[in-house]
Order: structure tokens, then C-alpha cells, then sequence
């Protein structure tokens, strides 16, 4: 029986978090809450793509369609939204053999490829995995460039045991008794705080950023309560650091902050941040913490004193001749879109590199 591929209409997004719910590659940022933000939020038409063999899903696939100028372009997740992974996701395909899963699941991504050359047609596509999808040769075999990613994963056991693991320096940071009046706690309504500290690093180390704070802040409005945990530090009660982590059933990840604190503070904050958020995710009965990314040397050397696996996700991307230039030049004229970034003659020349590649390599105007 073949696999057929069917795009999900507004109204039914039950079935698809019902999908998120049952994939164990799925993450949160799959939840319908968030690709339908972030389609509002980039003016995307969204393409919630599920595969059926018979009654029964085997994949889904969020692919956003986006028009720049000349060039039409199908990514998951969109550019300059800062969410990490999404891409395709696998579901009952556990007790197949080998065989049977690899078939399937060719076939799902067969039909996929079909819908989106048919529907999109797009000159450029990026999707961006999560590190529980671990079979991209399907793409590869159908000409896709694929780049490894990795990131962080701290296994979460029980407290003794993390505590043994972390390097001599961790281990104290968050145990010793610290000559500070401090508190690490969960403060719900601190997500703006968070973003406006993680954007302010940025600018310090001249790094402007595109951080969509309302974009992210709506994303946190949506998403069920279990699944969004700010997180902060406060010194004599002013703010000097924060973690905004979100969560699925297994697994908390974490996504924004933990940068350099406010004011010179004698304290390890981001040490007791991470550690705050492990065992909280721990009580909670998740097993896993995603420190999201592992490709900075600096920042790597903080995160891997907690003893994390190293874990690999994928970016996808087709037509390398134009990926370089043309994304690029996407994320500018997005950055320009969003009021964040260079105006003017960088947005000119940011336009008509999109129009130049685009002509040059597929003759489109």
C-alpha cells in the first residue's frame, strides 16, 4: 500500500498534535501552537503535511512557503525566528523491521518531495531536523545537500547522580553556600526580560540580532503552561540573568538566554540556572535537557561540564549554488521586514542579490 501525503486544513490540528504527541522525533517546536505562529509571524503559507498508510500516519512534514522578490522559497522552520528544529518527524515505525521502517518512510518523503515541487515549486528549500531524526539519506538520494548540526544533551537520572557527573567546578558552583542574597525560581511573566537581556549581549559584542520578541512571547501565550519555563535570577531582588526553556513530554530544551549576567555579580547565575532547570525538569519526570547547539568552541566549554552526549540534527538545503547567496540574502530583507537590522543600501543590495541569483541560476524574474 503506498503512502499518501495530505495537507491538513485549518481545522484540523487535533490530528496533528495528536501526530506530535505519538513521533518520538517530534519536538515541541512542532506543536501546532508554534507553526502556526510562526507562519503569522513570517507571513508564510503554512503546509502541515501528514502521511498515511491506509488509516494510520507515518510522518509529518511543516513546510512554510515564503515569496522574497524573485525567489520562492519552502523552509521549516522559517529564517530569523530562532526556532531550532523542525523538519520531518517519524511515527509508527518502531516495531517494523528495518526494512519495512526504511521503506516507509522513503515513500513519506517521496510523497512530500512530490506535494512541495507540485504545490511550491520552490527555487530554494532549508529545513532544519531535531536531533531525534537520524535518517536524511532519503534527501541526499534525491539531491539535497546535508550539513550536520549538533547539540547538548545532559541525561537526567536523579540528582546524586548529575551532581557526580558534572565537572569539580559545577558541582560546586551548585552546591556551595554563596555569600549573596540570591534566588533562582520559575517566573512566569519574565519572558520579556529574558529576550531584552539576550539581545542587549548581542549589540555589546556588535552582533545585532533579529530576536522576535513579540513573535516569542505570543509563542509563549500559546503553548500549554507545562511547556514554557522562564526562568530567572535575581541578586537582592534586581534581575542579573534568566533561561527561557520549553518543554515536550521527555525532553526540557534550552532555547534562549543563559548569556553573560547584569552588573558584576560574584555568583555562578548561569551555573545555578542550568542546574534549576535540570532537576525541575527532572521532578517533573523529564529525562532529558537539549542545551541547544554545540557548534560555539567558547560557549561548548560551558555547557560540557555537565557531562552532556553529544547529539546530531541536519540542515537540509537544495540548489548549493544558490543556498549561500540567496538565504542570506533572505534573512536580510527579513530583518528589514521586521524593523531589526540595516535599512536603506543594505536593503537594496540585500533585494537584488535575491533578484540576481535567482535570474542567474533558474532564469527566473
Amino acid at each position: 500500500m503506498s503512502i499518501d501525503v495530505t495537507r491538513l486544513g485549518a481545522d484540523e490540528f487535533d490530528e496533528w498534535d495528536r501526530c506530535v504527541d505519538r513521533s518520538p522525533e517530534a519536538t515541541v517546536f512542532h506543536r501546532s501552537a508554534v507553526v502556526e505562529g510562526l507562519a503569522d509571524h513570517t507571513g508564510a503559507e503554512l503546509h502541515p503535511l501528514v502521511g498515511y498508510k491506509g488509516q494510520e500516519p507515518v510522518g509529518i512534514l511543516p513546510v512554510f512557503e515564503l515569496e522574497k522578490g524573485p525567489v520562492r522559497a519552502a523552509f521549516s522552520p522559517p529564517p530569523t525566528t530562532w526556532v531550532e528544529y523542525l523538519g520531518p518527524a517519524r511515527l509508527n515505525m518502531a516495531k517494523l523491521s528495518r526494512r519495512k521502517a526504511e521503506r516507509r518512510h522513503r515513500r513519506f518523503l517521496d510523497g512530500c518531495f512530490e506535494y512541495v515541487a507540485e504545490t511550491v515549486d520552490p527555487a530554494l528549500t532549508r529545513l532544519d531536523t531535531g536531533p531525534g531524526y537520524d535518517d536524511v539519506r532519503p534527501f541526499q538520494w534525491d539531491g539535497y545537500a546535508t550539513e550536520p548540526q549538533y547539540t547538548y544533551v545532559v541525561d537526567l537520572t536523579d540528582e546524586e547522580d548529575l551532581l557526580g557527573r558534572f565537572s569539580s567546578d559545577a558541582r560546586s558552583n551548585v552546591t556551595a553556600d554563596h555569600d549573596a542574597d540570591y534566588v533562582v525560581r520559575r517566573e512566569d511573566d519574565a519572558v520579556a526580560a529574558i529576550l531584552d537581556q539576550v539581545q542587549r549581549r548581542y549589540r555589546e559584542q556588535d552582533r545585532p540580532v533579529s530576536l522576535p520578541v513579540e513573535f516569542i512571547e505570543g509563542l509563549a501565550a500559546a503553548l500549554p503552561a507545562e511547556s514554557v519555563h522562564p526562568y530567572v535570577c535575581r541578586v537582592d531582588g534586581e534581575f542579573v540573568g534568566g533561561i527561557l526553556a520549553v518543554a515536550d513530554d521527555d525532553t526540557a530544551y534550552r532555547w534562549l538566554g543563559g548569556v553573560r549576567p547584569d552588573g558584576d555579580v560574584d555568583l555562578p547565575v548561569n551555573d545555578l540556572l542550568d542546574w534549576t532547570v535540570m532537576t525541575d525538569a527532572l521532578a517533573d519526570g523529564r529525562d532529558r535537557y537539549d542545551m541547544v547547539g554545540a557548534g560555539d568552541e567558547r560557549i561548548n566549554e560551558y555547557k560540557a561540564k555537565f557531562d552532556p552526549r553529544l547529539e546530531t540534527s541536519y540542515r537540509i538545503h537544495s540548489n548549493p549554488l544558490l543556498y549561500d547567496a540567496a538565504s542570506w540574502a533572505y534573512e536580510r530583507v527579513e530583518r528589514h521586514r521586521i524593523g531589526v537590522g540595516d535599512g536603506g543600501d543594505g536593503f537594496e543590495r540585500s533585494t537584488r542579490l535575491l533578484a540576481n541569483a535567482a535570474t542567474s541560476l533558474f532564469g527566473r524574474k
